[in-house]
Order: C-alpha cells, then sequence, then structure tokens
C-alpha cells in the first residue's frame, strides 16, 4: 500500500468543490474549455465490476476505463466559484459547492512563501451596512408640500470645479450697470452626481472599456444626462485622444504616471478639452498601496499605451517628489491646470482615513482657488488587484469620513466650495440610487461607483469570496482579462445597453427620494430628512434616532 502523504493538496483543502454527476455528464467538454482557471480536467478512472451470468452465483469481474471529469488538485489551479461550468453544462451534471473547511489561506502561503494577490472584492463577510441603518424619514406634507415626481422638473447636476463664495466672485458692475468679470474663474463641470469611477484600460478588457465608452456617449447624447467616466490609471486610446468623445472623459493621473506620455504628445491634436483631470493619492480598497497590474495582463496594446514592456507594473504608494499637502496643490494643481490652460478642473482623490480630513482642510483653504474636487474613497471599494491582507484589512469606511469632511468644511463656513464626491461600496445591495441619496444628504455633492458597473456586465464576484480573481487576467466573463478568447465572451452592445437602462432607473428612482422632502435640486446637506434606526450611526453621523 502506498504510504499516505498527509501534506498533498486535496478539493476539501480549496475554497470551492467541485459537484460532478458522472450519471448526468455526456462528456461534451463544454466544461472543460470554459473554465479559465484550468480547475477542471477530463480524466481516466479505472471501475471494477462483479457480476455473475449463471443460476448459482459465481462471481467474476471485469475492469473498465471510464472518461470523467476531474478537480484538479492544485493550489495555484483551483476551483474560484465562478459558475461558468454550471452555466454552459446542458445537463447540471457539474457546478460548485463552497468548502467551509477550507485550508486554502494557510497552504498558499505555506507553499509559495509569498504574500496572496487578489483582485474584486472583500473576503470577509461584513455586518450590516451603516447604509442600511439609514432611512428618509422626513417627508413633506401639509406645512411643506412633496413634489410630483412623474411631473416635476428636477436639476439631477452636480459640480466639478472650485466653487467661488459670493465675496470671492471676479465680477462687478461696469459704468452702463452691467455685470462684467474682472478676472477669470475657475472651470467647472455640471455633471450628473454619478461617476462612473476610475478603472483602467490595463484592469479593464478593451470590450469591456469600450462598451462603458458607448453606454456614456449614448446617456449624453441620446438621454440628455451629462455622465461622466474616469480613466483611471495607465492612459486611453489614441483615438479617443482624438476624438470629440474625450469631453464625456476624466483623465487619471495616479503616481505610475502611466500614459501620460502619449496624453501629454495628443494634446496638440485634441478637439475637445477632458471633462477634468484626477489625480490619484490614493484607493480605498488598498490605502497607502500602489498599483498593481501583473504581467498577465499587460498586453500589447496596453504596452503600446503606458509605453512598457511585459512586465509586472507596480505604481508608487505615493507620488514621487511630494512632501507635503501644500506642496501637492502647488505642484500638481498648478501645473495640471496650466497644461490645459486653466480650462479643465483638476481634482484629487483619497482614500478615506484618519488623515482624510486633514487632507480636506489644507485643501479647503486653497489659495490658488484651483482645487476642483475632493474624491473620497472608502474601504468597501472593488480593485483590480492587490495583497489580499490590504484588500481585506486596511482602509476606512465612506459614511462617517464623508461626514467628518462635510462637518469640517461648515464649521469653516466653505462647504460646498471644493465639491465632495464619495464612493466605496454604495450600491452593494444593487440600489445606488437610495444608496447615493443619503451620502448627498450626509454632505456628497456626488458619488461614483465602479464595482458596481462591472455587475452590470455581468460579473459573477461577490463579497464572499466567489471569483474575485481579476487580478490573475484570467476573468470567466471577459471584463477583467486581455485573453483574446475570454474577451470575446463579453457582449458589448448588450453591456453597454445595460449600462444605459441601470442609469434610466437610477434617474427616475431618484426624483422618487427627492420628491418627497420638496427637493427640486440635489438634496446635498439635507441630512435633516435622514434618521438612524441605530444609535451610534445617529450619534455619529449627527441625524435623528428612531426606534
Amino acid at each position: 500500500m502506498e504510504a499516505i502523504k498527509v501534506q498533498s493538496v486535496t478539493p476539501n483543502d480549496m475554497p470551492w468543490k467541485i459537484r460532478y454527476d458522472a450519471s448526468r455528464c455526456t462528456l461534451c467538454g463544454s466544461c472543460v474549455s470554459a473554465c479559465s482557471f484550468g480547475a477542471i480536467s477530463p480524466k481516466i478512472e479505472r471501475r471494477r465490476m462483479v457480476f455473475s451470468e449463471g443460476e448459482f452465483p459465481e462471481p467474476k469481474q471485469r475492469f473498465s476505463a471510464v472518461p470523467v471529469i476531474r478537480q484538479v488538485q492544485s493550489v495555484t489551479h483551483y476551483c474560484r466559484g465562478c459558475g461558468i461550468c454550471e452555466k454552459v453544462c446542458p445537463n447540471d451534471a457539474i457546478g460548485p459547492d463552497r468548502n467551509m473547511d477550507t485550508r486554502h489561506p494557510i497552504l498558499t502561503r505555506c507553499l509559495g512563501g509569498e504574500s496572496i494577490k487578489r483582485g474584486g472584492r472583500k473576503n470577509l463577510e461584513s455586518t450590516a451596512r451603516t447604509l442600511d441603518k439609514i432611512r428618509v424619514g422626513r417627508i413633506s406634507q401639509m406645512t411643506d408640500p412633496s413634489l410630483d415626481a412623474q411631473r416635476h422638473t428636477f436639476d439631477l447636476l452636480a459640480p466639478f470645479g472650485r466653487i467661488l463664495p459670493a465675496q470671492k466672485l471676479p465680477i462687478s458692475v461696469d459704468p452702463q450697470g452691467k455685470l462684467q468679470s474682472d478676472t477669470k474663474m475657475p472651470p467647472v463641470q455640471w455633471i450628473y452626481p454619478v461617476v462612473i469611477g476610475d478603472m483602467s484600460i490595463g484592469a479593464l478588457s478593451w470590450r469591456m472599456w469600450e462598451a462603458v465608452a458607448m453606454a456614456v456617449a449614448y446617456l449624453n447624447e441620446q438621454c440628455g444626462m451629462p455622465v461622466r467616466m474616469c480613466s483611471g490609471e495607465g492612459g486611453v486610446p489614441s483615438r479617443l485622444l482624438r476624438s470629440r468623445y474625450l469631453k464625456y472623459m476624466i483623465l487619471q493621473i495616479a503616481s505610475g504616471h502611466f500614459g501620460w506620455n502619449r496624453i501629454v504628445k495628443a494634446m496638440p491634436d485634441m478637439v475637445e478639452d477632458p471633462a477634468g483631470v484626477l489625480i490619484k493619492i490614493g484607493q480605498g480598497a488598498k490605502p497607502g498601496d500602489g498599483g498593481l497590474l501583473q504581467a498577465g495582463k499587460v498586453a500589447d496594446h496596453i504596452q503600446a499605451i503606458r509605453g512598457v514592456p511585459k512586465a509586472d507594473l507596480l505604481s508608487p504608494p505615493n507620488h514621487q517628489g511630494l512632501y507635503s499637502i501644500e506642496e501637492s496643490v502647488q505642484k500638481m494643481f498648478l501645473s495640471f491646470n496650466a497644461a490645459f490652460k486653466f480650462r479643465v478642473p483638476v481634482a484629487i482623490k483619497v482614500a478615506a482615513s484618519a488623515t482624510s480630513v486633514s487632507v480636506f482642510n489644507n485643501l479647503v483653504r486653497d489659495p490658488y482657488n484651483i482645487v476642483g474636487g475632493f474624491f473620497l474613497d472608502g474601504i468597501d471599494g472593488g480593485t483590480g488587484a492587490a495583497h489580499e491582507v490590504s484588500l481585506d484589512h486596511t482602509g476606512h469606511p465612506i459614511v462617517s469620513k464623508l461626514r467628518d469632511c462635510y462637518m469640517a468644511a461648515v464649521a469653516q463656513g466653505r462647504q460646498g466650495q471644493i465639491p465632495l464626491w464619495a464612493a466605496g461600496g454604495l450600491g452593494k445591495t444593487g440600489d445606488l440610487a437610495a444608496d447615493a441619496f443619503k451620502m448627498m444628504a450626509l454632505g456628497a455633492n456626488g458619488v461614483f461607483t465602479g464595482k458596481l458597473i462591472l455587475q452590470m456586465a455581468g460579473c459573477v464576484g461577490n463579497d464572499m469570496g466567489r471569483c474575485n480573481a481579476c487580478n490573475t487576467g484570467k476573468c470567466p466573463v471577459g471584463i477583467t482579462t486581455q485573453e483574446p478568447q475570454l474577451v470575446h465572451r463579453l457582449d458589448v452592445d448588450r453591456v453597454a445597453q445595460n449600462i444605459v437602462n441601470y442609469y434610466l432607473a437610477m434617474d427616475t428612482e431618484l426624483k422618487k427620494l427627492m420628491a418627497p422632502i420638496g427637493n427640486s435640486s440635489l438634496p446635498v446637506g439635507r441630512s435633516d430628512a435622514l434618521v438612524a434606526t441605530d444609535r451610534g450611526v445617529a450619534e455619529k453621523l449627527q441625524i435623528q434616532y428612531v426606534c
């Protein structure tokens, strides 16, 4: 008898076990070919059958070779639970089951000697969200009648750009009694309050990027909704830089400066200015950690756009040469405003943390009047790739930190001067309109979302460890991969239609929430409209507690 190797990896050590019914399987091979992770493979098993052919028992045995589907026993080619095999199986013969006895977090570290890298969402199951403990509790009735959501006109626009207080407006009255502008005012874009967040072209497949761009163009030009999308770090395709659709795009510069050489060279040929520039200091999913695009996703077109070889691309954790908040204002904001001749608003994106209010307070006192926005990203945000320990255990929830920033501006009488934008787990339940409304009532001028956009495209990952393999470049639905055979699984037109439909539905839902409180414009700072069913939440956010 062969010695038992108790340290060998078996399916029971993995986070997901393959459920397989050989009696239903027709061996069509669809599941094996569809599995992008190589977690299942065809095998031949030797079976023994005992039988008797005579009137009296005369046991005989016969051996046969039987083809079956088996789970691969490997810590690298393991099942992520995406369920694609179950989707393509015509006979419901196979599918993943969650294994509660998994030893995978220990095995991978022991055998590899490296920190686990992962993309997507958290692995940890979270408690009830803060936003789910908040309700819209003030309804206008007899004293101040509510509006009709179906008939009333609503102003669903949020500022992206520096807002000057009345006493600082460079406006005077000429001898003829007409208003005149003495100096140029900071550029301001009035856009839809839900921005498609920064997801780089390296993190997403080219078809996914094309679908998002198509949806944004359609929403602007056919639906009259000024939705904007952010490029993320890594640059954008040359043809987009030279097209009129650039005006719907917020260009991001992160610590790696990837792709900006191409953007700078394209400036003389731009027929439209971009919607803005977003300087990314950090993101909520992995605060204090630089970007990571692994070599498997650095395809030829990514190499060309970013100007890099096929290798792991690591962004520094901070912008090099910047040692203080004041220096970042002077060097970065001023230089990027000057690059576009002060026609384009420039904003900053930081990860929510205990220091966020300090950063915001310094920016509010910006003497140049050029800080165009403060984008705050919370711990529940997603990422294309990060070390698992950063993704699961670092960061700050977004709700209380947004409220802290807003109240800090209120204390100085400067609320609204630098627009506040918030993200990080918004729309986790599928209802982004309600989350956005509550965040605005707590002080946000608008919100941005990325993870939810991927779910609209068919992402099968979740916050309980399903799939979440965006970093591998093996995305089974073609969203976060550069492998041609996987990318073509994505239906570009269907994804674009899904995004458009969701935005149209969300637009209606926002109006249905604004009308009862009597607001025809965004309810920024209307915390009196909210109540909390949790006393701790109510006290922290300074809203009414109800039970």
